[in-house]
């Protein structure tokens, strides 16, 4: 019977890139994605799971007068660090799934 065997090909083949896109999502988890916002003035480095690990903000960049410019800075170079880590689990994944959406995957 060859719809059985066929069957059990797919199923492996299925089972196998479950397998590969849990590793590459744990690998993509375990990376750092660093942005800076204001020529360098704010650093933030955030992981592959979306944590924000650290924010370096240079002295020049506090002025008590100006705190709304720092706050702009510091949302500015969080969210470019959020994106890039997105977009880069995005593109990698998609190298698995051959562009396919696999709901759920994040």
């Amino acid at each position: 019977m060859m719809g059985g065997g066929n069957m059990q090909q797919l199923a492996r083949q299925a089972q196998k890139l479950q397998q590969q896109m849990t590793k590459m999502q744990e690998d993509l988890e375990a990376r750092e994605y660093e942005a800076s916002a204001g020529g360098g003035m704010v650093n933030v480095k955030v992981s592959g799971k979306k944590e924000l690990l650290s924010i370096e903000i240079k002295p020049e960049a506090v002025d008590p007068d100006d705190v709304e410019m720092l706050q702009d800075l510091v949302l500015a170079a969080v969210n470019e660090a959020l994106r890039t880590a997105n977009d880069t689990m995005e593109r990698e994944m998609s190298k698995l799934t051959g562009g396919m959406n696999v709901p759920g995957l994040f």
